[in-house]
């Protein structure tokens, strides 16, 4: 089978509730041994994976979690998984004492195992300054945490839960029919193995809350937008020992009002005047934390770019290695002109416009390109 879950039960990734239900349901009853005479390793294998498949996808938050994250982010969930949340008695009703037989008590135990926390993700805006140069910056994350009362345990003044007396502690019940004996959820502790007598009030016997928390987040110098940052345990924390989850910085960068960014080069334009480009000048520039300058030679061009080395971004993966600042010149178009202005303008012009071919070279070979082509249509009408 398909190693993603949507395939495995031969969904869509937009697929609804019911129609991941009415799959699973369809290739349970193909793979599931009382229902076919297949009982070779490859058959349970398959029963396993669309069980998992859908214990994950029946489940809002593990679904999310799994189309976010893919199998990574559910490791602890997939860590403790047990057929018991695949929602059998749901999807089947009576025949959940048949189905518990194939389970061997495994999934029935799932509440007395521990239990991994949350995986989370925090979207983090920061400027180009802080992408550039990192920096360290205080979050504050909401998360399921140990209820500060009962500190995980679910039972008030954390209290231990007692072994539950319908299964003792087995988390099943054992029926026999015919010369068969099958084992089914207890329905008392719902294959906890353990009750709850004296609920803590602040969690309702949960053992978890929500609360928020304060981190410090440390920013890498060249870090780009929409990579993330793994903070290992600082997500939701775990029941009955298991592990905290883990949450993961997905970072925005916000756009820059002068710079775009290229990777860890940098572009920006430079408005110049037309003297400037005419007669050349030495234009000051600006990188992210200092002033520079470049050589604009006489006669460039509006659109002309200069490449200064190394004095872009930090490389991600090399410290010692930086891109390039890219400054595109555009020359700008005298307005508002006075009538001196204007008189000497029109003078300059009809000097150029005697040697065009040496002051305005683009300009003259465009017009005899025109020229050329105009006459060639001519001819062949």
């Amino acid at each position: 089978m398909s190693d993603d879950y949507y395939e495995t039960l031969g969904l869509g990734r937009d697929a609804s509730e019911d129609e991941i239900k009415k799959a699973y349901r369809r290739l349970a009853m193909k793979y599931h041994p009382d229902r076919t005479d297949d009982h070779s390793p490859e058959n349970e294998e398959n029963f396993k994976n669309i069980s998992e498949a859908y214990a994950v996808l029946s489940d809002k938050e593990k679904r999310a979690q799994y189309d976010q994250f893919g199998k990574e982010g559910l490791q602890g969930v997939r860590d403790g998984f047990s057929f018991e949340g695949a929602g059998f008695e749901d999807l089947f009703g009576n025949l959940d004492d048949i189905f518990g037989s194939v389970f061997g008590g495994r999934g029935s135990r799932r509440g007395s195992r521990a239990q991994a926390g949350s995986d989370l993700q925090y979207n983090l805006s920061i400027s180009l300054e802080q992408a550039a140069f990192g920096d360290k910056v205080e979050i504050d994350v909401n998360a399921m945490r140990h209820c500060d009362d009962c500190h995980g345990s679910g039972s008030k003044d954390g209290a231990s839960p007692q072994v539950c007396p319908g299964c003792n502690g087995s988390g099943q019940q054992a029926i026999s029919r015919g010369f068969m004996r099958v084992a089914s959820t207890c329905p008392r502790c719902r294959g906890e193995g353990r009750i709850i007598t004296d609920p803590c009030q602040s969690c309702g016997g949960r053992g978890l809350s929500p609360r928020s928390k304060r981190l410090s987040v440390t920013i890498p110098a060249g870090v780009d937008d929409g990579m993330r940052l793994r903070l290992e345990r600082e997500g939701g924390d775990g029941l009955r020992g298991g592990p905290t989850g883990d949450l993961y910085i997905e970072f925005e960068v916000r756009p820059h009002s002068f710079f775009t960014r290229d990777g860890s080069n940098l572009h920006c334009k430079v408005p110049i005047s037309f003297a400037d480009a005419t007669l050349g000048s030495e234009v000051e520039v600006r990188s992210l934390d200092r002033k520079l300058r470049i050589k604009v030679p006489s006669g460039t061009q509006s659109g002309r770019e200069f490449r200064l080395r190394g004095k872009g971004l930090p490389s991600l993966r090399s410290r010692s290695s930086y891109g390039d600042l890219i400054c595109q010149v555009v020359v700008e178009t005298p307005q508002d002109l006075t009538e001196k202005q204007r008189k000497l303008l029109e003078e300059f012009q009809s000097s150029l416009d005697e040697t065009p071919h040496t002051h305005s070279p683009k300009h003259h070979s465009w017009f005899e390109n025109l020229r050329n082509f105009v006459q060639g249509n001519g001819e062949s009408q």
